[in-house]
């Protein structure tokens, strides 16, 4: 039996409440199993269909999540310039292909999997579906709720591209850049080696909006709360050689137990490193940053 308007609603904005409250738990990627195993009001809901890129739920009006597997992403985070995705109809006409129209028709909000690693995802909520093109057989996705407000997200206007590119890469990117990053450092600060996902950040060594600045790995640390606003304000450097080096000036302060055991026994402490080489962070792009902090 078909849901009404209301429920299916009711339940696609509890999806956005429970995704909300795993991430604010420390959560950067979402397991397929939990992701299926999604509940409301003591109901199974599965979040993602089994071999397939779309969830149709036979008592919805229209579809509620769209899902990129890793697979597609594996070098690169899947995400346009313009913060736009183009997900393509099934060959054939009805099922799937009718339930994506009504999406657009209703403006209803869906869920974007972003693969991160098998069986792993990343998470963009609401994205709506703001262009649909029978004759291509494809409907266009806006990743980012503010995008769906362009008067054609097609052809963009030259602000709208500069504000579509600076939203992909300052917050886009983000979540992709997040989950590779704390899944690379075991979810522990590589300074203090603190273990708790919630208080944890995937820190950039060269800043996100500049042209070396890349949403890759190698160009980022976890880093706690404090370390990661030490390390943007050049209070704490990383040498190229992997070791921290604090300011001297808070080297030399008196103060209480949190800049002692915070930053000031942090000082010549080597780095932790990713178990897997290739994750290691950049030597060049530590020995640009570090520049910075040494003057």
């Amino acid at each position: 039996m078909r849901r009404t308007r209301l429920e299916q609603d009711s339940i696609r904005q509890d999806i956005f409440r429970w995704l909300d409250d795993r991430r604010d738990g420390g959560a950067y990627e979402y397991s397929r199993d939990e992701l299926v195993n999604y509940t409301f009001n003591g109901e199974r809901i599965p979040l993602l269909d089994t071999g397939r890129g779309i969830r149709n739920p036979s008592d919805f009006d229209s579809t509620l999540t769209i899902m990129t597997s890793s697979k597609k992403t594996r070098y690169s985070d899947g995400i346009n310039s313009d913060g736009l995705v183009r997900y393509s109809y099934q060959s054939r006409d009805g099922g799937d292909n009718v339930k994506l129209r009504s999406a657009f028709e209703h403006a209803d909000p869906l869920v974007y999997f972003l693969g991160v690693r098998p069986s792993h995802y990343v998470a963009f909520y609401p994205v709506y579906i703001v262009h649909d093109d029978p004759v291509a057989r494809v409907v266009t996705v806006a990743l980012d709720e503010s995008l769906r407000y362009f008067d054609d997200p097609l052809h963009l206007r030259e602000f709208e591209r500069r504000y579509a590119e600076r939203l992909v890469r300052t917050r886009l990117h983000q979540p992709m850049f997040r989950a590779r990053v704390l899944r690379a450092y075991a979810s522990a600060c590589a300074i203090c080696n603190l273990k708790h996902a919630e208080l944890l950040d995937a820190a950039h060594i060269i800043p996100d909006g500049e042209g070396s600045g890349v949403a890759e790995v190698s160009n980022g640390l976890a880093l706690c709360k404090l370390h990661h606003a030490s390390y943007d304000r050049n209070l704490l450097g990383i040498t190229p050689d992997y070791e921290v080096r604090i300011n001297q000036r808070l080297l030399d302060e008196v103060d209480g137990p949190m800049l002692r055991h915070g930053l000031q026994d942090m000082h010549k402490r080597a780095l932790t490193l990713p178990r897997r080489p290739a994750d290691h962070p950049s030597k060049s792009k530590l020995a640009e940053r570090f520049t910075l902090f040494a003057a």
